[in-house]
């Protein structure tokens, strides 16, 4: 790692502020370019992010693909979980959506892994990293005046304040992101009115590669199939209801559950400690300013259905790093970041319609919709040209898709 002098101010041509997952992902994606690149990090060194916590991750295929060739998959020390098939259905409407990657010829649809051991397989790769200087832990505090050709940051950590100056400045920390603020791009929010409780699920049948997804008005309750022999559970309640199901005792909890999901995966056996995450979306107006690209939930936040949010992010991720290297020289460049914009436009602007349609169609308990809502569940499982349009955004291949998300080098 280069060293980081306290007087003078840093030049970097890539200063990424935020390191969780995406911003990670870019930092790791960016290394084979020979730039010189910054992250700032909140957590200190030995310690990951929040968000690395026990959430499960769900991994398009797409994903997949990219990570791999990322170098950061090698690195997982557990077990992933293998997608093989997906059953969809919402309480209370008739049909059913079933989807299987053997008929599309594939041998999975994606792979489950926890958000912790995610975080420390990409810690492993980041240090692996010689050109990148790593600020943590750190805080943004905002930006400074400066000329055309910088962005100039300011930061503090423990030694105090400090001025890094970048061509690029990225912002990747996140929902309502400091960085998005400052640099006066505005986001409109929704609250959904739900809360997602999230746990590690232990059944009477063991997962079998089957992901399950029930959807209800007061949000989805979820199984993805770990690599750990249990499922990971998603419970989505109404937000008013959240401190009475967060009170529950593990019995009561997975009453609620078992009766929320029904019986396709046996009787529910036994919960992990549980996690709740209001959920709010948000949507930034525009994706990049001079010297400055928003990625992951920075730039959007999405309702988890669909499990489309880290994928999106990533996508995010790759596609900046395959402009700023076919445009080598100024990684900040207005013609670079209009490249990145535009390629981003149909992937970012299909995703959130499905995600957001989705929360809201399937949250509607109004009588009209039951008939509209089983007719689709219906022609999703008997339609082939429906239900491959379903496996393609599904796995991650929507819009302009990066390279390392097809499987090319």
């Amino acid at each position: 790692m280069p060293p980081i002098a306290p007087d003078a101010p840093r030049v970097h041509d890539v200063l990424i502020v935020g390191g969780g997952l995406v911003g990670a992902s870019l930092a790791i994606a960016l290394a084979p370019l020979g730039l010189d690149v910054g992250l700032v990090e909140a957590s200190p060194p030995g310690a990951l992010p929040a968000v690395f916590d026990q959430r499960n991750l769900s991994f398009a295929e797409a994903t997949v693909h990219a990570l791999d060739a990322l170098g950061v998959l090698p690195l997982l020390r557990a077990p992933t979980g293998r997608i093989r098939r997906i059953h969809a259905s919402r309480a209370g409407d008739f049909g059913r959506i079933r989807l299987d990657a053997a008929t599309h010829g594939r041998q999975e649809f994606g792979q489950v892994v926890v958000a912790r051991d995610f975080g420390e397989a990409l810690e492993a790769r980041l240090v692996q990293l010689r050109s990148l200087s790593r600020y943590r832990p750190a805080r943004f505090l905002g930006l400074e005046v400066s000329d055309a050709a910088y962005r100039s940051v300011r930061i503090a950590d423990a030694e105090g304040e400090r001025v890094l100056r970048a061509r690029l400045l990225v912002a990747a920390d996140g929902a309502r992101s400091s960085v998005c603020d400052a640099l006066g791009i505005a986001a409109r929010e929704h609250d959904y009115q739900q809360t997602l409780f999230v746990a590690r699920l232990r059944t009477q049948a063991p997962p079998d590669g089957t992901a399950y997804e029930r959807l209800t008005a007061s949000g989805p309750t979820a199984l993805l199939p770990r690599g750990d022999g249990h499922y990971g559970l998603v419970h989505g309640v109404a937000g008013a209801e959240a401190a009475a199901v967060a009170a529950l005792d593990d019995a009561g909890f997975l009453a609620r559950v078992q009766a929320a999901f029904g019986w396709r995966a046996g009787r529910f056996l036994m919960v992990g400690p549980r996690s709740a995450y209001p959920i709010v979306g948000s949507v930034a107006e525009a994706l990049v300013a001079p010297r400055a690209v928003l990625v992951g939930n920075a730039a959007q936040s999405l309702h988890p259905l669909g499990a489309q949010g880290f994928n999106l992010g990533l996508r995010d991720a790759l596609t900046l790093a395959e402009c700023i290297a076919a445009a080598p020289g100024d990684a900040g460049d207005a013609a670079v970041l209009r490249l990145h914009a535009a390629r981003r436009a149909d992937d970012r602007a299909r995703t959130l319609a499905f995600s957001d349609g989705l929360a809201r169609l399937t949250a509607n308990d109004a009588p009209l919709l039951r008939p509209l809502r089983s007719a689709g569940l219906l022609a999703g499982d008997a339609s082939g040209w429906l239900q491959a349009w379903l496996v393609g955004g599904a796995m991650g291949y929507r819009g302009d898709v990066p390279a390392l998300c097809r499987g090319a080098a």
